[in-house]
């Protein structure tokens, strides 16, 4: 597939290939140029079911999502079993209770862990990949030992996070607080456990991933978020975001940009949006502007706007 060379709404060049997601990005506007650039259908093509019976090579894919990864048998369906004989139906019923009793502790642990982190995804609305990667590190942490002495709750909750992390996919620890109903504090206990006896190396999170779902909330221009995404990426060139948290940093960035472009928010309403205290925002704003020197330009939007 052939790869767009301009963005069609702003005509930039700069655009961004994002390899995990599979989508072309324009930097300058943030408009998603092309999608599904991965290709994961088969390579052959069929025509009736004859055809595909033949051709196929493979049945469903290996999931960590499943506690058997997809590869268990079960004996038979409930709705083919009361289809037979009382004699055929009792003889099933009796070896199924005991397929199940056999089970592993890991087995059963992952069966109504798995359950759990699928409902946690589905509530944050998380791409598939994400899900498959928190399943693996999850099982990984299983087989390891690592879930005794911490609720099953808990550990998944951090293995999403570290998913997320891996991922690119920002979602803040307060939102991974109010889908899984464990405290902060906690999940980030058992995710920095996780990471460090799984060996799992995450590069630190990237302000600028959040700016999009911020300015989604806060109903701000493209030209907002493009400004905040270059303040960011000066703010990290002189290394004004370390040892500072990202989503405190987008925030201001935010903040500040509205008011260059004319698009004022008060801080409380970027704060609620981004789950930080009106401290924390007032606090980046002053040092982005300090440094960056950006008070000029807020003067001269607010110079127009009396004009």
């Amino acid at each position: 597939m052939s790869l767009v060379k301009k963005c069609p709404e702003c005509g930039g060049m700069n655009l961004w290939f994002n390899t995990d997601k599979g989508e072309v990005i324009c930097r300058d506007c943030g408009l998603v140029v092309e999608d599904k650039l991965v290709d994961f259908d088969q390579e052959w093509r069929e025509f009736d079911s004859d055809a595909a019976a033949r051709k196929r090579r493979t049945g469903a894919p290996m999931s960590y999502t499943q506690f058997d990864q997809g590869l268990g048998t079960d004996v038979g369906r409930k709705g083919d079993l009361y289809a037979l004989g009382a004699k055929n139906k009792n003889k099933f019923f009796r070896l199924r209770k005991w397929q199940q009793r056999i089970s592993t502790a890991i087995e059963r642990n992952l069966k109504l862990a798995l359950a759990e982190l699928k409902r946690v995804s589905s509530y944050l609305k998380l791409p598939r990949s994400v899900e498959e990667e928190a399943s693996r590190v999850y099982t990984l942490a299983v087989q390891k030992g690592l879930v005794r002495g911490r609720s099953m709750e808990s550990v998944v909750a951090g293995a999403l996070y570290a998913a997320c992390r891996r991922h690119d996919v920002p979602r803040t620890l307060d939102e991974l607080s109010e889908a899984s109903g464990i405290e902060k504090k906690e999940i980030g206990r058992t995710y920095r456990f996780i990471t460090r006896e799984l060996g799992i190396k995450i590069l630190p999170s990237n302000p600028a991933d959040y700016i999009a779902r911020f300015a989604s909330a806060l109903n701000l221009s493209a030209e907002t978020q493009s400004k905040s995404v270059e303040i960011i990426e000066q703010a990290q060139e002189i290394e004004l975001t370390s040892g500072r948290g990202p989503t405190g940093i987008a925030a201001a960035a935010l903040y500040v940009a509205a008011l260059i472009h004319g698009e004022k928010r008060t801080q409380r309403e970027v704060a609620d949006v981004a789950g930080v205290t009106e401290v924390t925002i007032r606090n980046r704003y002053k040092e982005l502007l300090s440094e960056l020197e950006l008070e000029k330009e807020i003067k001269k939007t607010k110079k127009k706007k009396a004009e």
